[in-house]
């Protein structure tokens, strides 16, 4: 019998069993829930993902419990009437993103059926960010988009109520890599070649 006989029965064993599940911590999803805005144009965001990002939202904290947002998926067939009113990127005007083939064809917006408030604002906030680590859990992502035409697009939704926030999700089809600064360096976000940088303010700066 080889020497080694039992070291390769127990390689051949530890090969047959399977491999345990990367844990999708919440430093992990962070760290990859940047904001995105180059999406994979030949992926198709299914409604059911959409409802299973919305769904999060069932399960968030909300301010005094009142629970005022409302969800409106836009799949691909009515994401063209989204992405006439959104604006992306910006810090760079000059790159009129997203580039052309590189459009999100599925979105999230976020109403709310009361007057906009500090505390609306905060379970908006909550919701947000809760929706888009749940779409990195799913190896898609997004980005929370502000710079939107507000009445036009309450109108080519018919949406009842007041749209706060419009959320982009897909398969991103871009590089983002953060970069530490210190308090008071510009935080203006910034591309060299392929690569979108991102400036973060490193831990000690940031402690009071």
């Amino acid at each position: 019998m080889a020497d080694n006989y039992l070291e390769k029965r127990m390689e051949d064993y530890n090969r047959q069993q399977p491999r345990a599940k990367r844990v999708a911590s919440v430093a992990r999803l962070m760290r990859h829930n940047r904001s995105y805005r180059g999406y994979d144009a030949s992926f198709r965001v299914r409604e059911d993902q959409l409802r299973k990002i919305i769904e999060v939202a069932t399960l968030c904290p909300s301010a005094r419990n009142q629970q005022v947002l409302r969800f409106r998926p836009v799949l691909a067939d009515e994401a063209p009437k989204v992405l006439r009113h959104i604006r992306l990127g910006g810090a760079l005007p000059e790159l009129h993103l997203p580039f052309a083939g590189t459009e999100p064809n599925a979105f999230v917006v976020v109403c709310s059926t009361v007057e906009e408030s500090k505390y609306v604002d905060i379970d908006l906030g909550i919701v947000a960010q809760s929706m888009l680590l749940q779409a990195v859990e799913m190896g898609l992502g997004g980005i929370c988009i502000g710079a939107f035409d507000h009445k036009e697009l309450r109108e080519e939704l018919s949406l009842p109520c007041e749209p706060l926030l419009v959320l982009a999700i897909g398969r991103p089809a871009e590089k983002i890599v953060l970069r530490e600064c210190r308090a008071g360096d510009s935080l203006t976000y910034y591309r060299e070649g392929d690569t979108h940088y991102v400036p973060k303010i490193i831990l000690d700066d940031l402690i009071l």
